[in-house]
């Protein structure tokens, strides 16, 4: 029978888990007290955490199906980033531990639903985040929008000035009497 304070980290870590969309899984052996530390100050500028967690503990806490899937990651050390809105974020941050701090083996990643190796999380490392994609979508979408407007509103002004040179084309063809000359200037007077 569980302890007390197994049930107690049991239920903190299934409301961790029920908080995050995405997890990676590492191997913290090595690792210092004061690198771990740095590592967590890393995650939380995007809003992720870093929690060391007992294997067993996990697995009872994240249910029988999750426990299934990650069950092979689940052996050794093992530290966990819960992470809940971008899933670029925590593997950029790991990645940039891994190569300026320690190296730092990354087992795997949950994502939307599917298990990454350690080469997926580094290729999601690459890419850009979520913001900034999100960005670029959004100026994809307007930059046709903004070029129609340009439109609408270039041919009004056009229409005008092609109204204008008629009128100026009209006005010097003005009907002109047989001498060549037109018949306000015939006359001298207008009529």
């Amino acid at each position: 029978m569980p302890t007390a304070k197994k049930e107690q980290t049991i239920a903190a870590l299934k409301e961790r888990l029920a908080e995050s969309k995405y997890l990676f899984f590492t191997n913290y052996a090595g690792l210092t007290v004061e690198e771990i530390t740095k590592l967590r100050t890393e995650l939380r500028k995007d809003g992720s955490t870093y929690a060391v967690v007992k294997n067993t503990l996990f697995a009872r806490a994240a249910g029988e199906e999750l426990a299934k899937t990650l069950e092979a990651f689940l052996a050794g050390p093992t530290g966990v980033v819960f992470s809940g809105s971008d899933p670029v974020a925590p593997a950029k941050a790991l990645k940039d531990f891994s190569d300026q701090v320690k190296p730092l083996e990354v087992k795997a990643a949950y994502v939307d639903g599917a298990v990454l190796d350690a080469k997926q999380v580094v290729a999601l490392a690459s890419m850009p985040s979520k913001p900034v994609l999100q960005a670029t979508l959004l100026g994809m979408l307007a930059s046709p929008l903004r070029n129609l407007v340009g439109v609408l509103a270039a041919n009004p002004s056009g229409f005008v000035r092609v109204l204008a040179a008629r009128e100026k084309q009209l006005a010097e063809s003005a009907p002109q009497n047989a001498s060549g000359v037109s018949s306000e200037n015939a006359t001298g007077v207008s009529s």
